[in-house]
C-alpha cells in the first residue's frame, strides 16, 4: 500500500470499502478515508517565438537534454507553476502558455503535466544553478537531441506530431 500510515495521526491505515470508490485506505483513529497521495509537477516545451526553436537543458551533471520542469507547490495553480518555473530556471517570461497532456510517472510517484510555453526572445535568458547547460534547437534537432525513452521525449514527440 503506497500510503501505509495516516498523514494526520500516524495510525496504520486499513483497507475499507467506500461506496462508488471501491477499496480505499482508511484511518480507524481519525475515522477518515485517506486517498492515495502523489506529487504534481509541470514540464514545459519552451519555444522561442521569433525563431521557432525549442530550449532543451541538461541538469544535475547528467549528459542528456530534457525539458524545463519543476514541482507544483501546495495550493498553486498549474499555470502559475509553469510561469514560475520558467522564470526561476531560465530568467525568461512566458508570453503564452498552452496545456498539452498529462502522464503519471511511477518512479517518482508524480503526475506530470506538460505545457508549451512561448517566449518572445531570449534576451532575458539567465539560467539558474539547476541548469548545467542549455541549447536552442530547431524542432527536428530537438527531437533528435532529447533524452531517448524519457517522459520528456514522449511529451516533445507528441507535441511535434500535432504541429
Amino acid at each position: 500500500m503506497p500510503n501505509e500510515y495516516c498523514p494526520e495521526c500516524g495510525t496504520r491505515l486499513i483497507m475499507k470499502p467506500l461506496e462508488n470508490e471501491g477499496i480505499v485506505p482508511y484511518c480507524p483513529s481519525c475515522m477518515q478515508y485517506r486517498f492515495p497521495m502523489y506529487n504534481v509537477a509541470v514540464s514545459m516545451i519552451v519555444i522561442r517565438k521569433d525563431l521557432k526553436k525549442i530550449l532543451l537543458i541538461k541538469q544535475y551533471g547528467r549528459d542528456a537534454y530534457i525539458l524545463v520542469a519543476g514541482y507544483v507547490n501546495r495550493t498553486e495553480a498549474l499555470e502559475h507553476a509553469v510561469r514560475r518555473e520558467v522564470q526561476e530556471e531560465t530568467g525568461m517570461h512566458a508570453s503564452e502558455i498552452r496545456f498539452n497532456r498529462t502522464k503519471f510517472f511511477e518512479p517518482s510517484n508524480t503526475l506530470m503535466c506538460n505545457f508549451t510555453v512561448f517566449v518572445e526572445d531570449d534576451s532575458q535568458l539567465n539560467p539558474n544553478r539547476e541548469i548545467d547547460s542549455y541549447q536552442w534547437f530547431s524542432f527536428d534537432e530537438a527531437k533528435e537531441n532529447i533524452k531517448p525513452g524519457s517522459l520528456a521525449a514522449e511529451f516533445l514527440n507528441a507535441y511535434l506530431q500535432e504541429v
